[in-house]
């Protein structure tokens, strides 16, 4: 009982952790859709 008690605590702190990691408006996630919208904007004003 003891040992799948800590399985789940376990499991559930790595969900938080990696949510927190991704999520969030300081997050991974976000700073990709920042980068991405930014190198958008720079590849639009390329002009050929």
């Amino acid at each position: 009982m003891r040992s799948i008690l800590m399985t789940i605590m376990l499991i559930m702190v790595v969900i938080v952790i990696y949510n927190h990691s991704l999520g969030g408006s300081a997050g991974t996630r976000a700073q990709v859709h920042t980068s991405g919208a930014r190198l958008n904007g720079t590849i639009e004003r390329i002009d050929p």
